[in-house]
């Protein structure tokens, strides 16, 4: 009998979750505000950074370090920094409703910090909450890979 009760809880708390499907045009807003992300990061575009992170986000490092909006803004537009263009591979855009989703790809990041140059390949997850009309970064994870030959 619980085991029943257990199955029909499963499937009923499923239907509400699939009726929550966002339009097409959600995914469309949000695939388009993850392409506008990824290159406002590469071309250090401070003022759009700013907008486009929320005041809370929480980001996690390479290295697993917990950090916040100013640090993670900081970091893509530092002085001495140069941005390679990047490929993104295994990418994933999954909405989670009409007002979150989740971009996620991998990466080889190269350029130029202080005069040196660097090359890390990584995977990232950022999560996007709609806030009115726009989106916002809230969650950032990168998780550095082991770099490849490719």
């Amino acid at each position: 009998m619980r085991g029943t009760i257990a199955i029909a809880l499963v499937f009923g708390m499923a239907a509400p979750a699939i009726a929550d499907d966002p339009p097409s045009g959600d995914v469309a807003s949000l695939r388009a505000f993850a392409d506008a992300f990824d290159v406002a990061q590469i071309a250090e575009d401070r003022g759009a950074l700013d907008r486009m992170v929320a005041d809370d986000l929480v980001f996690i490092d390479g290295s697993g370090k917990r950090y916040d909006k100013a640090f993670f803004i900081d970091g893509w537009t530092g002085t001495d920094d140069d941005y390679d263009p990047v490929t993104l591979t295994d990418r994933v855009i999954q909405p989670l409703g009409k007002d979150a989703g989740i971009a996620s790809a991998e990466t080889v990041l190269s350029g130029r910090s202080a005069g040196k140059p660097f090359r890390v390949r990584i995977r990232f997850t950022d999560i996007f909450r709609r806030h009115g009309d726009s989106w916002q970064a809230s969650y950032i994870h990168v998780t550095r890979m082991a770099l490849e030959d490719k």
